[in-house]
Parts: structure tokens; sequence; C-alpha cells
């Protein structure tokens, strides 16, 4: 994650936006974070030329008006999510929605933890992942 590039964070819940915001400033995570409070309006970014393409997407599936599994769908179909990871993070462990994710082509699947330092550990795992893997420009 260690790019100019924004991170795009699909979520709805206040709570869970301040959460993440924080833990990636503690994590020292430089890259400006953009929010979508649903798929609908993550669409309308990735679909707009003039805004820059994120680095990863954090996606949330229980969200109105277009959950995170029908943003998944939309994205594929139109290309307009090509070449950026989404990692998923969701209180969802229903089977059928990390198999649907993968089948979508998730780049991961994660589990928001109750506890802050579990949500701590998750996103520092996620951190080391990106910062060490290479992506196409």
């Amino acid at each position: 994650m260690r790019t100019k590039k924004p991170i795009l964070l699909i979520e709805d819940d206040e709570v869970d936006v301040l959460l993440v915001r924080r833990v990636l400033k503690e994590l020292k995570v430089s890259n400006p974070v953009t929010v979508a409070g649903n798929g609908e309006i993550a669409l309308e970014r990735l679909r707009d030329n003039e805004l820059p393409r994120p680095a990863l997407i954090f996606l949330d599936l229980n969200m109105p008006r277009m959950s995170g599994l029908e943003f998944l769908r939309q994205a594929r179909a139109e290309g307009c999510a090509d070449g950026i990871p989404v990692i998923v993070l969701t209180t969802s462990r229903q089977d059928q929605d990390v198999v649907e994710g993968f089948e979508y082509n998730v780049s991961g699947y994660m589990i928001k933890p109750v506890a802050y330092s579990e949500f701590v550990e998750v996103m520092k795992t996620i951190d080391r992942y990106w910062s060490m893997s290479e992506l196409p420009a």
C-alpha cells in the first residue's frame, strides 16, 4: 500500500470507517482514504476517469442500496475494477459469501474482529502483504 494512490473504502458504517482510518494512521499508511457508503457510489467513483484509480479497495458486504457482492458483480462485468486488488473486510462468515467473493476474484476475505487489537493485526497483515507485493503500474 506504499504508493500515493488512494485506498477506496466501501463501507456504510461510520464507526468502521473511523476504525479503518485510525488503524491505517497507526500503521503509518500514508495513502489517502476515499470512502464510498455503498456499492453504487463506489461504481460511480471507479467509472469517473477524472479521479485517480485506487491502489486497493476495502469492501464491506452488508450495505444499503447495493451490497458488496452486487458491487463486485457489476464492477467485474464492467471491468472498472480490473487490476485493483479487492479485500473483503466484513463481519459475514457465511460460506456462500466467501465462495462468491472469490468467484469475483477478491484478493482476500477478512473477518472484522470485535477486539481492536485483533483488528490492528488483521490490518498489519494486509499492509505487510501489499507492501511486499509487486503490482502493475
